[in-house]
């Protein structure tokens, strides 16, 4: 019951909450509300709403329940706050509301592999510097990626991350992980080719291969990682001319591969003549990077690192070592997909690993990293959550009753888009069913912790 009566009390917001909410949650039921009431004009802007303390009273529920449904209707733009002052209605709530529907998207994004956004101030500094200097028009042109302190920076990024490259040696670049990959398969491999591949993968391989007819078979699995057993067997049976591996956090199951598979890939491609394809996409993010699989074959690997998931998700900029009899091959289908390269783009990439903004980065996202897999960690304790403080993304193994597709499905209806095992399945039939949660992609920690809720909700029931 009320601690007190609100007969005379001047509340500038009055809501009627039905008693059985059904089954949305309460905070959902009265986050609504307080949209349906801005919407009809019973609450104006900048109407400063109840102290949540109060509102939880004469409701008589929870204040945490008050605190969830106003942080809902902040991340739509409906809300505004001042530390002393209190909460009112956004002067703009009305045009959120009725001309930006990208603002009163309910659906919150776990599905895109999107690392979070963070205050680049020192790219900012780096960009500005650059605009303002008395040879920025070269800026909108056209670049050569093989001018030498493109070249630099790249083997410098590349070196960062552990492989090998010959002092003298040539770095590929290419606009993005996807189209070094779009490169790479046609260069080194034809139509009805076979290539290995862990039994859940990056669903980018999987369309790519498609397109140009490249068969995917998947490896036998020890402790979440290729078995000697199965890639030999892979190899006897369907004859595989390649491996494709993610080596550090692998995309979806975030699994880091051991140094002893790091080993056996090797020592196999060089035994078998395997071509492997390494997709470092984040073992930047490691506070120490593991040798990756290039480093113990570089004469049958080609290693891509990519910088936008690492560095910033706008610089589409991938670097490729590349043994030597193959750089012929892949440099002419790069140039093919490509044509030229911007000259801003790739003078940014210099400036930000020359000058070691990137260690600030890596660094901010690290500990961002850090604040978002222990939130995931607190609200799913005693889920089967695979991934570690530094992931990306984290894979969560579904309680039998569940499918990937229809707890996707689900979530998606509750206001949570995530990814089902049957996107990143090869073959029919996924080999585990589980949905990645990409737990960088909320805009931030308070939109999270209300997906994981929604998500530990649906896995409750």
């Amino acid at each position: 019951m009320p601690v007190n009566s609100f007969a005379d009390y001047p509340m500038s917001w009055q809501p009627a909450l039905p008693r059985e909410a059904g089954p949305q949650p309460l905070y959902r039921v009265l986050a609504a509300q307080l949209a349906r009431d801005i919407a009809s004009g019973v609450l104006r802007p900048g109407t400063k709403l109840p102290p949540q303390r109060e509102l939880a009273d004469f409701l008589d529920i929870s204040v945490s329940t008050v605190t969830k449904a106003f942080r809902i209707c902040s991340n739509k733009g409906l809300l505004t706050s001042t530390v002393g002052s209190g909460t009112f209605v956004a002067y703009d709530a009305r045009t959120c509301l009725s001309v930006a529907p990208e603002r009163q998207q309910t659906v919150i994004e776990m599905g895109s592999m999107m690392p979070e956004t963070l205050p680049q101030d020192g790219v900012t500094a780096i960009l500005e510097q650059m605009l303002q200097e008395a040879s920025a028009s070269h800026l909108y042109q056209y670049s050569n990626p093989k001018e030498v302190r493109h070249q630099d920076a790249a083997r410098s990024f590349l070196r960062q991350a552990g492989a090998l490259l010959p002092e003298n040696k040539d770095v590929l670049i290419s606009l993005g992980g996807q189209n070094a990959l779009a490169a790479i398969l046609p260069a080194l491999f034809k139509a009805g080719d076979r290539i290995g591949v862990d039994p859940l993968i990056y669903p980018g391989l999987k369309r790519a291969a498609s397109l140009f007819g490249i068969r995917l078979v998947p490896i036998n699995q020890t402790n979440g990682e290729m078995s000697r057993h199965g890639l030999l067997q892979a190899i006897s049976d369907y004859h595989i001319k390649g491996v494709y591996v993610t080596p550090d956090f692998q995309n979806p199951t975030t699994h880091i591969l051991s140094h002893a598979g790091r080993q056996m890939l090797a020592e196999i491609a060089r035994e078998k003549n395997l071509v492997i394809v390494e997709d470092a996409i984040a073992s930047l993010l490691l506070p120490r990077p593991v040798p990756p699989v290039q480093s113990l074959a570089p004469e049958r690997t080609v290693y891509i690192l990519s910088l936008s998931k690492t560095i910033l998700p706008a610089l589409r900029l991938a670097y490729m070592a590349v043994p030597e009899p193959w750089q012929g091959q892949i440099e002419q289908v790069l140039e093919t997909l490509e044509l030229a390269q911007s000259a801003l783009l790739l003078e940014l990439a210099d400036r930000i690993i020359v000058s070691g903004e990137y260690e600030a980065i890596l660094r901010e996202r690290q500990s961002s990293l850090v604040r978002r897999n222990e939130l995931t960690e607190r609200i799913l304790a005693g889920f089967a959550v695979a991934g570690d403080r530094y992931s990306l993304c984290r894979w969560l193994v579904l309680p039998a009753a569940w499918t990937g597709e229809r707890f996707e499905r689900e979530a998606l209806r509750h206001g949570v888009r995530v990814l089902g095992a049957q996107h990143f399945a090869v073959g029919r039939k996924p080999w585990q069913e589980g949905v990645r949660l990409a737990i960088g992609a909320p805009r931030n920690l308070d939109q999270l912790e209300q997906a994981l809720t929604t998500i530990k909700g649906l896995l409750e029931d």
